[in-house]
């Protein structure tokens, strides 16, 4: 529908279920789990978790890493972390959890230990001095599409109808 525009709003986790009961956004691509009272959800994919390392690190060797591979490392979970992994054998940092996922990767990048967040969190802040790694058994992160059950308009059915893969000679079941 080229003739209708669409506006993007960034939404952290924290503030994706309060955008949609305000009405700041008429649906959202939100990372489960969210509160499914008063929503309408569809499961789109779910994404693997990564550790991402310093450009130079010794992880970046494999081609992916695991959970015994990260024994030893520093583990650093920003205040925003939508895993809320806990990998055994690995240290705590000693200074206080950034608080963006940015900001642990700017951390990392000094070679500063290592962060785990889902692979587009870690293409959205990619920067020159850092690399990641897929973590093998590692915790999936779901994202779905949600919009509020309350009278939705005609464009949000047409968009909800799209994602469905419905074609104007589509039934609406």
């Amino acid at each position: 529908m080229p003739q209708v525009p669409l506006t993007l709003v960034p939404l952290t986790v924290a503030d994706q279920r309060g955008a949609l009961d305000a009405g700041v956004v008429d649906a959202a691509l939100v990372r489960l789990p969210i509160d499914r009272d008063g929503l309408h959800l569809i499961p789109l994919y779910d994404e693997v978790p990564v550790v991402v390392c310093a450009a130079d690190s010794h992880l970046t060797a494999a081609d992916e890493v695991t959970a015994d591979d990260l024994v030893g490392e520093v583990v650093i979970a920003p205040r925003d972390d939508v895993l809320g992994l806990e990998l055994p054998g690995t240290a705590a940092p000693r200074f206080a959890a950034p608080d963006t996922t940015e900001e642990a990767i700017a951390t990392v990048a000094a070679g500063v230990g290592v962060v785990v967040v889902p692979m587009s969190l870690a293409r959205l802040h990619h920067r020159k001095d850092v690399d990641y790694r897929p973590l093998a058994g590692g915790p999936l992160s779901s994202i779905a599409l949600a919009w509020p059950t309350a009278d939705p308009s005609d464009l949000v059915d047409v968009f909800v109808g799209i994602v469905r893969g419905r074609t104007a000679n589509s039934s609406r079941s």
